[in-house]
């Protein structure tokens, strides 16, 4: 008789890798759930849901980032300050324009699990406006 195991990965064995995506004329949504993949470890495969088994990545030109339809006046991001009556809210369009980097970060986040091993997860993202990024000693591989 032949018992099989499954293979579990551990925090410590894991080998990360940098990636580049380049976000100019992509779609918004077809991005950020490529790049959550890529950062919760997804297709790997020793991947394991309680083990933070993802890579890093960087995220250029997040200003020329594409979104369908009417989104950029209709999609609103909403957040409370905590004082009363301290809702804020704000369109795509005006976020896109003062802070792209913040418009892919929120995508993304809310694509990966929440709790403590989501938000752990969410710090291996890095999101760029523009082309240049500093994390060119890491040998990140484009794709």
């Amino acid at each position: 008789m032949i018992i099989q195991k499954s293979k579990m990965a551990k925090k410590e064995t894991q080998q990360r890798k940098w990636y580049v995506v380049d976000a100019e004329g992509k779609v918004l949504g077809r991005l950020a759930s490529r790049v959550a993949r890529l950062i919760m470890g997804k297709g790997k495969p020793d991947w394991t849901p309680h083990v933070d088994c993802g890579d890093h990545v960087v995220v250029v030109n997040a200003a020329k980032v594409r979104v369908t339809g009417r989104k950029l006046d209709q999609k609103v991001y909403r957040r409370h300050t905590g004082y009363p009556g301290g809702l804020k809210e704000v369109t795509l369009g005006k976020l896109l324009a003062e802070r792209p980097t913040r418009v892919i970060e929120e995508a993304v986040h809310g694509m990966v699990p929440k709790g403590r091993l989501g938000r752990r997860m969410v710090t291996k993202l890095k999101v760029y406006p523009g082309a240049e990024h500093p994390h060119a000693a890491q040998k990140p591989q484009a794709i």
